[in-house]
């Protein structure tokens, strides 16, 4: 019998990270500090802060589950161990309708950026950036990584510069101003979408040397990168242009630079916010595919999208799919609709991830685990029990239309659970 291809190891430590980084970086900090600012005021960087806290306790508990499960299905793989098939599609359901749509409304902010710079129209623009990273993907993980690598380092300088033109006015505001406490944590619910991307590493874990350790390694590393990256572009943001100011403009960013760097900084940023959109684009995709791939390999999907290519090792059937379905949705809204209807569903996901942990330390108490997450209180976590609570707080501040359309995704997909069960759960 003919052996089936297998995805290729070729991941290593500093390509996983960077994967995360640039994932992490992506479209939300250069588009969301500005309505985040609006909320929160100067104290836009607390809101920054809670926001990595959040995400952090819940990142503790996918090391662990990680190591234990070293599989591309990810979360779908996590709820399944701990509740089994329904559940665990449900919330695969979630990631892949959540991850088209920001596919999508990000390859849209790609468009408009360039659309900008050379007067291309967005929706074609839009489609020919998906196709062409379909391609990219179908190539090769490894050369896909470096394409991330590459822009990622991009990225980063972006907002060392931000960071570099905000030093002298450092201390020139008050950072604790607010228009009200409660705009912090709405603050917070919305730019969780700019967290987003580090559970997407591990989806990588099939094509990682070492997964059980490198994974966890890099998740926290990409967490913490992000976080010192994150408080400092707040910190000069606004204070080098006020906050009311930043919550007016499509841009804000653009806005801090222009202040130092005059007309210049137009172009300058412009070409760097599509260096970070393509590559949020690219991760996304990766990701995504990769989730396709995992749940056809565990049998919930048809199993033509678990088909790995003879000699790229990459699982092209689930990379067109979801490069399609992709391209369908790119007449979704503009990015803040889209970040509450994604964080909606990360929400729920993120939810169930900590429970999951939680559920197996119980049930299954004797199966290893490479990475444990620390301070237990005999078999239960705290941090992930922590991460389940401020998921919860984080979702009640979301927006009454995330709410309606993220609920609307969440029934879509206990409808196809009845289906695929006959009985639903």
């Amino acid at each position: 019998m003919e052996k089936k291809p297998a995805l290729k190891r070729e991941l290593g430590l500093f390509e996983v990270t960077l994967s995360g980084v640039g994932s992490i970086l992506g479209a939300g900090i250069y588009v969301l500090v500005g309505k985040a600012a609006g909320l929160a005021g100067n104290a836009v960087w607390l809101s920054f802060l809670f926001a990595a806290v959040a995400a952090g306790l819940t990142g503790i508990a996918y090391m662990e589950l990680s190591s234990m499960f070293p599989k591309a299905s990810a979360e779908y793989e996590y709820v399944k161990r701990a509740f089994g098939e329904n559940a665990a599609f449900l919330v695969g359901w979630l990631v892949i309708i959540g991850m088209v749509i920001a596919t999508s409304a990000v390859a849209l902010g790609f468009a408009g950026y360039f659309s900008a710079l050379s007067g291309a129209p967005m929706v074609p623009a839009a489609i020919v950036l998906i196709l062409i990273f379909g391609f990219v993907l179908f190539t090769g993980i490894k050369q896909s990584a470096r394409i991330v690598v590459l822009m990622t380092l991009v990225e980063i300088a972006g907002l060392l510069v931000i960071i570099y033109i905000g030093l002298p006015y450092i201390g020139y505001v008050n950072y604790f101003e607010t228009p009200g406490i409660p705009g912090i944590f709405e603050a917070s619910a919305l730019i969780f979408f700019a967290y987003l991307g580090f559970e997407d590493i591990v989806k990588l874990s099939q094509e990682t040397r070492e997964p059980e350790k490198t994974i966890p390694k890099a998740l926290i590393v990409s967490i913490i990168v992000t976080l010192v990256l994150y408080i400092l572009v707040a910190l000069s943001a606004v204070s080098v242009v006020n906050w009311q100011a930043l919550s007016d403009s499509s841009a804000p960013l653009t806005e801090v630079a222009s202040v130092a760097m005059g007309s210049d900084a137009f172009v300058i940023f412009s070409v760097i916010a599509l260096f970070s959109t393509a590559n949020t684009v690219l991760l996304i995709m990766m990701g995504g595919s990769r989730i396709l791939y995992g749940m056809a390999e565990s049998g919930s999907l048809p199993e033509a999208l678990g088909a790995v290519h003879a000699t790229r090792g990459t699982p092209w059937v689930a990379i067109v799919v979801f490069s399609v379905l992709s391209i369908a949705f790119v007449f979704v809204g503009d990015i803040v609709t889209v970040a509450n209807i994604s964080n909606f569903m990360i929400f729920v996901i993120f939810f169930m991830i900590d429970i999951s942990l939680i559920r197996l330390r119980y049930t299954e108490p004797h199966l290893k685990r490479p990475f444990k997450s620390p301070l237990n209180i005999g078999r239960f976590p705290v941090l992930p029990g922590l991460g389940a609570l401020v998921t919860v707080f984080l979702f009640s501040h979301l927006s009454p239309e995330a709410m309606l359309y993220g609920s609307i995704i969440l029934m879509g997909g206990l409808l196809v659970v009845g289906v695929r069960s006959g009985r639903g759960f």
